[in-house]
């Protein structure tokens, strides 16, 4: 009796243990809002490619987490982060900058460390005689709504504002003459003007803004931005960031070094 008992013990603790192992542990998704637009987020041949695509699936995955990316309009960003719709912004997504209401952007989300210099830039059709901020007075300016480059175009006298909903429907205003100039930002513009359906398109460098600062944005409080920032160094000490840009020609305007940013 004390051997059958015993040999039932083995085979209940070897069931267990195999079921045990055999249990898979669901991973933590992470959901990253995002807008289209190269060479941050794009689409090419049906896959979701960029920099800021291909950083952040290497820093949730060293994190441990799946990442889904969710397309979103940027103007409701605040809106999907706090309602929990998605877990971060991660789109070129300015931080050292206000909103049209007047609130730094910083009061309103937790940003990881800056990871990327940007500028605002202006963009025209080749033949528009715009070189200098007089000559945009009483023009059009299409912009994405509630972006960097609504506050900047508000910065020219005499301007009006036709609000887009993403950037590259700026460029298409700008082609078809329903907007005589666009604010955009520097990155998205230097991968489409003076190409394809942009090919009639230029930056006037003269009108540019000062430096700016690409960060992710997370819901105030998250956790996650901890957790982001010690990734985003470890990335670029191993050299994975130096990769990415490279991969996407964006080397030139990426920080590799966050040691002013550590605190």
């Amino acid at each position: 009796m004390k051997k059958l008992i015993a040999l039932l013990m083995t085979l209940a603790l070897l069931v267990a243990c195999f079921a045990g192992c055999g249990a898979k542990t669901e991973k933590e998704t992470i959901v990253v809002g995002y807008t289209e637009y190269a060479p941050m987020n794009y689409e090419e041949n049906g896959e979701l490619i960029g920099f800021d695509t291909d950083l952040a699936k290497a820093v949730f995955e060293n994190l441990g987490y799946d990442v889904y990316f969710q397309l979103i309009e940027w103007d409701n960003k605040y809106t999907d982060l706090d309602s929990g719709t998605i877990d971060c912004v991660w789109n070129g997504f300015t931080c050292n900058t206000k909103d049209d209401d007047g609130v730094a952007r910083a009061d309103k989300v937790d940003f990881s460390y800056n990871y990327m210099e940007n500028r605002q830039v202006i963009v025209v059709k080749k033949d528009s005689g715009i070189t200098k901020a007089a000559d945009l007075k009483g023009k059009t300016a299409a912009v994405e709504d509630g972006s960097a480059g609504a506050e900047y175009a508000a910065t020219f006298e005499g301007v009006t504002v036709k609000n887009c909903t993403k950037q590259t429907d700026c460029l298409m205003e700008v082609t078809s003459l329903t907007a005589d100039f666009a604010v955009l930002d520097a990155q998205l513009a230097k991968s489409y003007c003076g190409k394809g359906n942009y090919a009639d398109l230029q930056i006037v460098d003269d009108l540019s803004s000062d430096v700016e600062y690409y960060a992710i944005g997370f819901k105030k409080g998250s956790d996650l931005t901890a957790k982001v920032n010690e990734q985003l160094v470890k990335l670029a000490e191993d050299g994975t960031i130096k990769k990415i840009a490279e991969k996407y020609e964006v080397l030139n305007t990426t920080i590799l070094d966050y040691a002013d940013q550590v605190k």
